[in-house]
């Protein structure tokens, strides 16, 4: 929160994450080298199964590229006093489109995995069950990638952190969405092994597609589960977060009796809040005392405060 006596103002609320932003751009790279594999074993193995992964990997390459990017414009563009609240929500902007193009992947696994039910095709299975598992290695390091980035910040946080915690969220929505989108690579890729080997061994070909459709619902979900919240921050839809109650009471602790007439709440930062507030009181108040009086919750980095003084009858 501002300093009542300091006349400057920043409006970096939020720091970047550049381990984050190192292991997405890495993982991006793995991911299309992968995908340039897959497309050019399904074209000479003749297998339309490795081609159709191949291609899912490719937007999935491009969706961390999106989220490469979003980290790079977030940081870059940080100080540009264009953005009164500070460039964080480049990152959940990426987060967004990366969950839509989650979204699109899980549509289109679904159209294919119907489209193999009904006209089955000739798998070269010994073929695709060796780059299934070259996939599936790529996935695993691509995701111990993501998780170490996830640690390296949350350590960095905790230890400049002030011993106050509110419960409230600090994650990460865009490596969330870059993390999400290698998970639905590898569980397509165990999904697809175990379906391959089922065919195989057991002759159950229609497991492929029957595999294909129960990765759609999964990778689906987490697909709606991230738009959700990347949604939510976007348009500002925190009235329901539990700060604005804490903020009504400490309104309600003040010395003097106070009104709400007014409350705006929204992110401007993992776990990190601005509030306008605009309050009635018959008696004397100092905004600086209500932001003070404000500043034991430590996730309110910007705090503006409107009195309306009524004159007692």
């Amino acid at each position: 929160m501002k300093n009542p006596d300091d006349n400057s103002h920043s409006h970096v609320f939020d720091f970047s994450n550049p381990i984050a932003e190192r292991r997405t751009r890495q993982v991006m790279w793995l991911t299309a080298a992968m995908m340039v594999v897959e497309i050019a074993a399904g074209t000479v193995f003749n297998s339309m199964a490795l081609l159709a992964d191949g291609w899912h990997m490719s937007s999935h390459a491009l969706a961390l590229g999106v989220s490469a990017v979003a980290y790079a414009l977030a940081r870059r563009m940080a100080n540009d006093p264009r953005f009164a609240f500070g460039t964080w929500k480049i990152e959940v902007l990426g987060g967004y489109t990366s969950a839509v193009f989650l979204m699109a992947v899980a549509a289109y696994m679904g159209i294919e995995s119907i489209a193999r039910l009904v006209t089955p095709s000739v798998i070269r299975f010994d073929e695709a069950i060796a780059v299934a598992v070259l996939g599936l290695a790529v996935n695993v390091v691509s995701a111990w990638l993501l998780s170490t980035g996830v640690k390296g910040h949350d350590h960095d946080r905790h230890a400049h952190g002030h011993g106050h915690h509110h419960g409230h969220e600090h994650h990460d929505l865009n490596l969330r969405s870059a993390y999400l989108h290698v998970v639905a690579d590898a569980l397509t890729s165990i999904l697809a092994i175990a379906a391959l080997i089922g065919g195989k061994y057991f002759g159950a070909s229609w497991l492929d597609p029957v595999m294909g459709l129960v990765g759609t619902l999964l990778v689906g979900r987490w697909a709606w589960g991230l738009l959700r919240d990347t949604g939510r921050v976007l348009l500002d839809a925190e009235m329901d977060a539990p700060v604005v109650e804490e903020v009504r009471e400490v309104v309600r602790g003040l010395p003097q009796p106070t009104t709400v007439l007014d409350i705006h709440v929204w992110r401007v930062g993992k776990g990190k809040y601005a509030c306008i507030l605009c309050l009635s009181t018959g008696a004397a108040l100092d905004a600086d005392a209500v932001r003070r009086a404000l500043s034991v919750h430590e996730e309110l980095v910007h705090v503006t405060v409107e009195l309306l003084f009524v004159t007692p009858r």
